[in-house]
């Protein structure tokens, strides 16, 4: 890298941090954290500066980069929590149906995650579809095709209006 570009990415390094940063703290709610993934995304951005500088405003690329960086290790996390949670041994005795409990168990997790939303919680279906990060067309679908296992799973025959 030539000097002035190197003065020129140091400017946009300077300039970009704290707002970047600041950002990333409200997504994640930890100062250390946000100052790694905003690194990360400027690190990014130095990597592929000759691209980027061209750009109208090479800081919202930088900003998108550090957002999407963010929301990966917000799902990495909740999937971690997800494993540490589904590895508790769950007591089917305490459950309402423990044959229902158990063809539940049995679902892909999409699913299972609406039929427990759905029915156990009763969400409506724009809160799951928010909860999950899809349409509430694929909510309704998780939901269909779960019913019909779940009853094929307990021997039942299912209504495409059951609730």
């Amino acid at each position: 890298m030539r000097a002035a570009e190197q003065r020129e990415y140091d400017w946009y390094f300077r300039a970009s941090f704290g707002p970047v940063s600041r950002t990333v703290f409200l997504m994640v709610h930890d100062r250390e954290l946000a100052e790694d993934i905003t690194q990360e995304a400027l690190y990014r951005m130095l990597r592929h500066w000759r691209t980027v500088s061209g750009y109208e405003r090479p800081e919202a690329w930088v900003r998108r980069v550090a957002i999407r960086i963010a929301v990966r290790e917000l799902q990495r996390r909740a999937a971690r929590a997800d494993k540490e949670r589904l590895a508790q041994p769950v007591a089917y005795d305490d459950l309402p149906d423990p044959d229902v409990a158990r063809a539940v168990a049995e679902l892909a997790p999409m699913q299972r995650a609406a039929v427990v939303l759905f029915y156990w919680e009763d969400r409506p279906v724009h809160e799951i579809a928010e909860v999950l990060s899809v349409s509430e067309s694929t909510v309704k679908q998780h939901l269909y095709r779960a019913r019909h296992r779940l009853a094929t799973l307990l021997g039942e025959g299912v209504s495409d209006h059951a609730r």
